[in-house]
């Protein structure tokens, strides 16, 4: 069999694999068109990986997962008949090149590596599920205390893949790293970027690694500051042996220090899922997630109104500078922030923006472009916000992040605290919002919102109908143009503004498998 035919038929098997059926021929009578059409088919796999929650021996960790039932709005949840979809414990939480002792190498237990060397790991003490979700449309919640909770890994199979979302919330009370951390737990990739991170002395960031796979990955680790790339140590070739999960203090990998730092994730061999843990002496912790993709033109929504301080970090990774026009989307429209209206990003260097309290009282969102008659330079962002002030201030992470072009859920909600942002950068959209039914009970609420061309619109979100316990959002659009969404989830403790948001990049339930144009059936050798 020739080379073409060859490749044809190994990208024909991916695309089956990961949808579980494959259009090979067109339907009797069907047009060459119409045979080559893409069709949006529901994934039958996903997986998850939720970082270990925290350090502190205070922590109180929420996990509520949720997979939207096909046709979110409105309906009776489709039957998961033999499907699955859990999260595991991974088999170790092993120490990074460079613990926070400043030794190199994995934890030890009994004079033992914990990591075996074939790059596998010993099995937890329990392998029983954190979480377990039985039928989509009916979220499941858990809880974890103390420092011990572990990471987690986990797959979804059948009608419970498509859409499958765990949100991980914890609180701690006091302590430097206390506050509220939330994290959507992510699928794994082999390239991220954290633009956002800090090494500054007043700062503890941690790079969580977690493999979900059989097999051990080969990750290394960059550090970028103002002036570029940061000499580092023991960032090479750190590897995550099978199922666990390594944290790496980032102020171990370089000599030198730096107060806005992006950090790239990569892999050799296998795949991680990632995510940064930061926390300052006085500012509290949160989660700071993965920059969407590189890209000239990017959105970061979610800005709460009564943001204190709010500062962009940006890195350009290509070979050219970056000149950005800075714009804030209000609930009335779109406005040049005095004093912020632009950031130049050299190639290679991390870029910061101190915004201050910008939005003025009305929630918001962060707009990013090239400025004019500068080039669609790529760059990645995120911000740093914070509420509050002095010893009561607290911070929480914004990425950019992608639209919401099929579906996204939200899936730790509340009767109080949770806020909704939808932005619409061009054209004015209609977007569905459906609340799922509680945990332990309540019945699903359905809204309808029009968000202004230009504008973000924050509001309170629908709530179910006698709720108990926590609740899913899923956002929906229906019509006109792009529509970026985050939730903010308010849990504000001892005059504290404890807080976190999350953005809600599409689910990624469905994927375009494109129908072939011949019968592979009948190519020969």
């Amino acid at each position: 069999m020739n080379r073409t035919t060859l490749s044809l038929l190994a990208a024909v098997t991916s695309l089956a694999a990961v949808t579980g059926f494959a259009a090979l021929t067109a339907p009797d009578g069907g047009t060459a068109a119409e045979a080559t059409a893409p069709a949006r088919l529901p994934v039958e796999r996903s997986s998850l990986l939720c970082p270990a929650p925290a350090t502190s021996d205070l922590a109180e960790t929420v996990y509520t997962s949720y997979t939207p039932p096909s046709g979110a709005g409105g309906g009776s949840a489709a039957s998961s008949g033999g499907s699955t979809a859990e999260l595991r414990p991974s088999v170790a939480t092993l120490r990074g090149p460079a613990d926070d002792a400043g030794k190199a190498g994995e934890e030890k237990k009994d004079g033992k590596d914990e990591a075996e060397e074939d790059g596998s790991a010993k099995k937890p003490p329990s392998d029983k599920p954190v979480v377990s979700l039985k039928q989509p449309g009916k979220p499941v919640g858990a809880k974890a205390s103390g420092s011990a909770a572990p990471a987690l890994v986990g797959t979804a199979t059948g009608s419970l893949a498509p859409g499958w979302t765990t949100q991980q919330t914890t609180t701690v009370s006091a302590g430097s790293g206390r506050g509220v951390l939330g994290v959507n737990c992510t699928a794994p990739d082999t390239d991220l970027w954290f633009p956002g991170a800090s090494i500054a002395k007043d700062r503890q960031d941690y790079v969580h690694l977690t493999n979900p796979d059989d097999t051990g990955a080969l990750v290394d680790i960059e550090l970028y500051g103002k002036d570029g790339a940061l000499k580092s140590q023991l960032s090479d070739g750190i590897q995550v042996p099978a199922g666990a999960s390594v944290p790496v203090l980032l102020s171990t990998l370089t000599a030198d220090p730096a107060e806005d730092v992006t950090v790239h994730v990569t892999t050799r061999t296998g795949r991680v899922g990632a995510a940064v843990r930061a926390a300052g002496d006085e500012t509290g912790s949160d989660w700071l997630p993965a920059s969407a993709d590189p890209a000239g033109t990017l959105v970061l929504p979610g800005i709460p109104a009564d943001a204190t301080a709010v500062r962009l970090v940006a890195f350009a990774p290509g070979d050219d500078d970056a000149e950005l026009k800075v714009r804030l989307a209000s609930a009335t429209g779109t406005i040049n922030p005095a004093g912020a209206e632009s950031l130049r990003v050299k190639s290679g260097m991390t870029a910061s923006l101190d915004m201050k309290d910008v939005t003025k009282g009305e929630a918001g969102s962060l707009l990013l472009s090239p400025a004019e008659g500068a080039p669609a330079s790529p760059v990645v962002a995120a911000l740093q916000v914070t509420r509050g002030k002095g010893d009561k201030q607290e911070i929480a992470y914004i990425p950019a992040t992608a639209p919401v072009t099929e579906r996204a859920t939200a899936a730790d909600n509340r009767a109080k605290g949770s806020l909704l942002s939808l932005t619409a950068p061009g054209e004015t959209a209609q977007v569905k919002v459906t609340a799922s039914a509680g945990t332990e009970g309540g019945a699903q609420a359905v809204k309808t919102y029009t968000v202004k061309g230009g504008t973000t619109l924050a509001v309170s979100p629908p709530v179910p109908a006698g709720l108990k316990g926590s609740y899913a959002l899923t956002v929906e659009p229906q019509s006109g143009g792009p529509v970026h969404a985050a939730r903010t989830l308010l849990l504000p403790e001892d005059g504290i503004q404890m807080f976190t948001v999350q953005t809600l990049p599409d689910d990624r339930g469905l994927v375009a498998v494109p129908a072939a144009q011949q019968d592979l059936s009948v190519l020969g050798d």
